[in-house]
């Protein structure tokens, strides 16, 4: 009986995102051009967010590197843009997946905030190194795209959203998963047990960089003209962990989806009505978060649900 029961739920989840991507893939048709612009936001951050979440959050790394590998996909989107763009999107998520590997040889030895630091100061590394190139040797400033249609971008954006969540979904019941959450209860013990801790976290960490890559190379064809300060914008880290926080950590999945479509809803509104102080109420929405919000809305809705099973039980 238990299985007979167990088989519908079973199908609802496989057919309810299925029919989410059918009327996403559809709303261009009918949406204003404004709504489509936003929607693409929306996409970019919550590929950026559910990234940063499938390895930070299990792990209980703080990584700062998100506008780093962002900006690869930018920068690398710019410079090759007389290729055609499926072929783009592939070498900048392959070249941010490949420094990931780099990086995370390197650093992912160090913990705590010795990571957070590092990893911040390689998105600066990377500005720096690109401003000195371009002022000392090609003697120009930034680059100059053609500009793709929002309704392609759209597309793009939305193909790899429906790859990153599935990846997300298959690492959070594989084994690896189970290896991240294992390495951020106790490292120690995980090595003890017999995981390769190390490369678990090294290949965890790089998939996530290819992510990040593919989605900057598609949003550069968004803007006219980059610069490494727009590629490389360090806001742009915090940004994420300010999603990733006011959506819940502890959903992989949908903590990040939700607070990124809130932070990007009222980014808009704040940079429209506010833009003096953007930074500035987004420094006291993250702090209100942690203070009275730590488990985020997730843990809300959450709790809420488990109140409501005791309560069913009791009575």
């Amino acid at each position: 009986m238990n299985d007979i029961r167990a088989i519908p739920k079973r199908y609802f989840r496989i057919l309810l995102p299925v029919l989410v991507f059918i009327v996403l893939a559809t709303m261009p048709h009918y949406l204003p051009p404004y709504a489509i612009i936003v929607l693409i936001s929306i996409f970019m951050y919550t590929v950026l967010a559910i990234s940063w979440n499938v390895f930070c959050a299990p792990t209980n790394y703080l990584s700062l590197a998100t506008a780093a590998f962002f900006g690869v996909g930018v920068y690398t989107s710019a410079i090759l843009q007389a290729l055609p763009l499926p072929v783009v999107i592939i070498i900048s998520g392959s070249l941010s997946f490949l420094l990931g590997l780099f990086v995370g040889a390197i650093t992912l030895r160090l913990r705590g905030m010795y990571f957070a630091i590092f990893t911040f100061g390689l998105s600066e590394l990377f500005r720096h190194a690109l401003i000195w190139y371009e002022v000392n040797i090609t003697r120009t400033v930034g680059r100059w795209l053609p500009l793709e249609t929002p309704v392609t971008v759209y597309y793009y954006m939305l193909i790899i959203l429906a790859i990153t969540l599935l990846t997300a979904y298959l690492i959070g019941r594989s084994k690896y998963g189970l290896a991240l959450q294992s390495i951020g209860q106790n490292e120690e013990a995980s090595a003890h047990i017999g995981i390769n801790v190390n490369m678990v976290k090294i290949i965890a960490f790089a998939v996530t960089c290819f992510f990040m890559g593919a989605t900057g190379a598609v949003i550069a064809t968004r803007w006219s003209y980059v610069d490494p300060s727009v590629a490389f914008a360090p806001f742009r880290s915090f940004y994420i962990i300010i999603m990733v926080i006011l959506g819940g950590m502890q959903s992989t999945i949908y903590g990040p989806m939700l607070g990124a479509t809130i932070v990007t809803l009222l980014s808009d509104v704040i940079l429209v009505d506010f833009s003096r102080h953007t930074m500035l109420l987004f420094g006291i929405i993250l702090i209100v978060v942690i203070l009275f919000l730590p488990n985020g809305l997730i843990g809300i809705l959450q709790r809420k649900r488990r109140g409501e099973e005791v309560t069913a039980l009791r009575g």
